[in-house]
């Protein structure tokens, strides 16, 4: 059989996503892929500020024309990249297990509390605001590795935040001069579909893939999705959502903060569930 193509940024958080897919649909279905390496806009755009910009497709779009076009079969995402609306002719294939989707703060070890934290995200910076109210804030772009060299070596601030699972997907336990302090789910909310993996293909091939992926991530992401669409969150806006299979954690620029209860009934009817409990912290939906 012709080799499956699988479309994939370049970054090297991308190419070891992309290959555990790939490894994936190896395993479970047989299937061999080849990997269909592409730069996206926000890849060629390294000075823009993803907040201003309105980042949510920057990664994405590149990647689903060659869907499309039939340039490729899958295309592998993070998660978190995605817009909440798919576009025409596209589905969600299914998640690779998810991996801790927990934020960490990467500190300078000579630094106890943090006065200049590096990060472009709203979400992540007014969270920060409430655990470090003195803290100020400057944009930082680039891989993880670019990242973790300009707080460690260049000094650009104190600290900066990435995901537990890009580190842990990279082989980064750890970085000389910094120390890694993972948050509690309830201190820094994750983003939607934080550390999961999303393969996309054309709509009505999803079946076809399904079984290789994993049936718990997709519950737990599409319920966090159906927030993401209801509220029309972009990278301009502070709001995060991450479901456990008993607990909803949320955070909103409006609303800060909030836990709730779900149960396996809440998972069924996604977007029943989204415009209930945002109807319950009091927005119009």
């Amino acid at each position: 059989m012709k080799p499956l193509v699988i479309a994939t940024r370049k970054s090297p958080l991308a190419l070891a996503q992309s290959t555990q897919v790939a490894e994936q649909l190896r395993t479970t279905l047989g299937v061999q892929s080849e990997l269909l390496k592409m730069v996206t806009t926000g890849d060629r755009q390294t000075e823009w500020s993803l907040e201003k910009k309105g980042g949510k497709g920057l990664f994405t779009s590149e990647l689903e024309h060659a869907l499309v076009q039939g340039e490729a079969d899958l295309a592998v995402h993070s998660t978190k990249d995605l817009p909440g609306d798919m576009p025409e002719g596209l589905e969600i294939a299914g998640y690779l297990p998810r991996e801790d989707p927990r934020d960490v703060l990467v500190i300078r070890t000579d630094v106890e509390t943090p006065k200049l934290v590096a990060t472009g995200s709203p979400r992540r910076r007014l969270q920060l605001s409430m655990m470090f109210p003195d803290a100020t804030f400057t944009e930082i772009r680039g891989n993880v590795d670019t990242r973790l060299k300009k707080i460690a070596e260049l000094r650009v601030a104190d600290a900066t935040v990435l995901a537990a699972a890009g580190l842990r997907r990279l082989g980064i336990p750890g970085w000389p001069g910094l120390e890694f302090r993972p948050f509690a789910l309830g201190e820094m909310v994750p983003a939607v579909g934080q550390a999961a993996i999303a393969i996309q293909c054309r709509k009505g091939e999803g079946e076809r893939w399904r079984a290789a992926f994993d049936a718990s991530t997709s519950l737990r992401v599409s319920l966090e999705r159906a927030f993401q669409r209801a509220l029309g969150g972009g990278c301009h806006t502070a709001v995060a959502v991450h479901a456990t299979p008993d607990s909803l954690y949320f955070f909103h620029e409006e609303v800060g903060q909030r836990t709730l209860p779900l149960g396996p009934d809440d998972f069924a009817a996604p977007d029943d569930t989204a415009g209930r409990l945002l109807r319950h912290f009091g927005f119009k939906v």
